[in-house]
């Protein structure tokens, strides 16, 4: 897909995914607290996808 956000295959994403206990699964579980890319990406997401990830990422905002 052309307009494909980073988000959507973010490896530290993954990383977080394989472990989220590792440090840079922790890294980046903190970066999406305040990532316009993050916010930009769940914005352009239908809204029962955007509630799985907030979900699933325990993200609130």
């Amino acid at each position: 897909m052309a307009n494909e956000k980073p988000c959507a295959k973010c490896k530290l994403r993954a990383k977080y995914d394989s472990n989220p206990n590792s440090l840079i699964g922790k890294f980046w579980r903190w970066h999406i607290n305040f990532c316009p890319g993050w916010k930009g990406y769940l914005a352009s997401l239908s809204e029962d996808e955007r509630k799985a990830l907030c979900e699933k990422y325990n993200y609130n905002k």
